[in-house]
């Protein structure tokens, strides 16, 4: 029959090779978030399983974004015709074997490879309370979680964000109950020998106290039966270093481009410019007042007493940060340079804002040379 002929035509995912692009597969996307890349711009990044359970990543381009943005929803199954399969490369790699939660004891002994995500389901048996650290200049919500597997071994888990809201909400509401989590996607993190797990920005997923998944259910069968008690602790010093290694990540993974490749470039990108300040642009402000949380420029509300004063005078102004929608934000003084920089091969005039220097402090090491 004709639907016969096209299931014998199905592939699996585990049949997928690089170097040929008829395939047809049936999947579901269990995850879907979009990134952005200093090499590829803006794209839609998405984790499928077929119904053997194997999985795969999966990427539409910057160039068709638009085309397929509307069609593609997290948790629908879709089939796929006409693809390319690549190499996978980087060290957020969603998908290398099956499906299945990871052993603490391979997590903790460095036998896992840290570059591949790794689905995480354990016992809250510590939890820290929940506290504000700054991240990259960003105020960022931290909790410090351990976590026990049917095994009693433990394992260390940072969660940020959303994510640290969820898991303190989960154990204030707890009751005498067993508090679940399940990690989906989150990065192994190394800090001086010392292994960890944490949600990887937008691509981790965390769940608590899930229900009406088998796995989920089949683990708390097996947990050991010692009416263990949830204990809040201080938070971790390791947690707050390894947040901070995103950083180092960055400068590792973006291109760098001379100024006359930025010059010639037709696309919004990041990367990274290595050139010489020959002067400031001192005819253009030097601060800016922003948002302490999430680091936008506030707009600038006048009260009734101003009277064609000075915008940065916080006495006579109002502020809104209208990217959190909050009047009255907390306030950071932020510094943006308008610099004429050189290299080897083109000088350029900072004043396009593609190169303007916004500095987190005073303490940055630019503003003393």
């Amino acid at each position: 029959s004709k639907t016969q002929k096209t299931l014998a035509a199905m592939n699996n995912i585990s049949e997928l090779k690089p170097f040929k692009s008829m395939w047809k597969v049936k999947v579901k996307i269990i995850r879907l978030w979009k990134q952005y890349s200093a090499a590829g711009g803006e794209t839609i990044e998405m984790v499928f399983v077929d119904s053997r359970g194997d999985k795969i990543h999966g990427t539409v381009k910057k160039d068709e974004v638009g085309q397929f943005a509307h069609v593609l929803q997290q948790g629908q199954t879709k089939l796929l015709i006409n693809f390319t399969v690549t190499h996978s490369s980087g060290s957020y790699r969603t998908t290398k074997h099956p499906y299945k939660p990871v052993n603490y004891r391979a997590v903790l002994n460095g036998k896992l490879d840290p570059d591949y995500l790794v689905d995480v389901v354990g016992q809250v048996v510590e939890v820290s309370h929940i506290e504000v650290v700054s991240v990259n200049g960003k105020d960022t919500q931290k909790i410090s979680v351990e976590l026990r597997d049917t095994e009693d071994e433990r394992l260390p888990l940072v969660l940020w964000g959303k994510f640290a809201e969820d898991i303190s909400d989960a154990v204030q509401l707890r009751s005498e109950n067993t508090v679940i989590c399940v990690l989906r996607f989150g990065k192994i993190k190394i800090w001086k020998d010392e292994r960890s797990v944490s949600n990887a920005y937008n691509v981790s997923d965390v769940t608590v106290n899930p229900e009406n998944i088998a796995e989920v259910q089949a683990f708390m069968r097996l947990l050991p039966k010692d009416d263990l008690k949830l204990s809040i602790v201080d938070s971790k010093p390791l947690a707050l270093a390894n947040a901070v290694s995103e950083k180092d990540d960055f400068f590792v993974h973006t291109p760098r481009k001379t100024i006359a490749e930025v010059l010639e470039s037709r696309q919004v990108e990041k990367c990274i410019v290595m050139a010489t300040i020959a002067g400031i642009d001192s005819d253009m402000d030097w601060y800016y007042l922003s948002c302490k949380v999430c680091a936008k420029k506030v707009i600038t509300v006048p009260n009734d007493n101003y009277s064609d004063g000075d915008e940065h005078d916080v006495i006579a102004c109002n502020y809104y940060c209208p990217k959190c929608k909050t009047n009255s934000p907390k306030l950071l003084p932020r510094y943006k340079l308008h610099l004429v920089v050189l290299d080897n091969t083109k000088d350029c005039k900072m004043h396009t804002g593609r190169f303007i220097c916004y500095i987190q402090d005073s303490t940055d090491p630019i503003l003393k040379s």
